[in-house]
């Protein structure tokens, strides 16, 4: 049986209703719920937290499942304290021992020493923007993908944590032009492919 940690990066804020990222958050719970293979936990940052609970949860789990909007090129801001509050409170307590470099080599080995390692996760994220924003060096994103571009510290964060990237889907255009019972299929697809 394997654990999985499923967590809804959404939080309320401005005229934001995460009604897209509830969806995603609820099809993993109850995709992971019919099954007998799984063992689930849930987190939603919208909701109280203790923050000891959840870096238990994250030693738990063997994949963890990341729901999150998009917000001024970031994750939301409760999300991000999240992960502050998380991730610190998990140094040398299951998540992290130290950066992985010796001070006999300071240079090489930068974030080696996650204790997550042969754990995976899979991000999922919403935008505004349109997939076109991202293609060619003449639009906004200047040609760079996602997750090398505006994701990238948030797949540098679980790299040091140890963990390996399973899949990062991108539901582009949501707000304005989305098709999101599309998008609900491309998801449902994934899951049944991957697990």
């Amino acid at each position: 049986m394997r654990n999985i940690l499923i967590i809804n990066g959404w939080h309320d804020f401005a005229n934001s209703k995460g009604e897209f990222n509830e969806s995603l958050f609820n099809m993993s719970v109850n995709f992971f719920k019919e099954s007998n293979n799984y063992a689930l936990k849930v987190t939603e940052i919208n909701k109280d937290y203790q923050v000891e609970e959840e870096v238990l949860k994250f030693t738990w789990a063997d994949v963890i499942i990341y729901h999150t909007p998009i917000w001024w090129f970031s994750i939301p801001f409760k999300f991000k304290k999240y992960f502050d509050e998380v991730l610190t409170s998990g140094y040398r307590n299951g998540l992290w021992n130290s950066d992985g470099r010796s001070s006999e080599n300071p240079e090489v080995n930068y974030g080696t020493d996650g204790q997550l390692r042969g754990k995976k996760y899979v991000l999922t994220t919403s935008w505004n923007a349109p997939k076109g924003a991202f293609i060619g060096s003449d639009e906004f994103f200047k040609g760079f993908d996602p997750d090398d571009g505006v994701l990238s510290g948030f797949h540098g964060m679980n790299r040091y944590l140890g963990l390996n990237l399973v899949q990062s889907l991108q539901f582009f255009d949501i707000e304005r032009n989305g098709n999101v019972n599309q998008e609900f299929e491309k998801y449902k697809l994934f899951l049944e492919r991957d697990f």
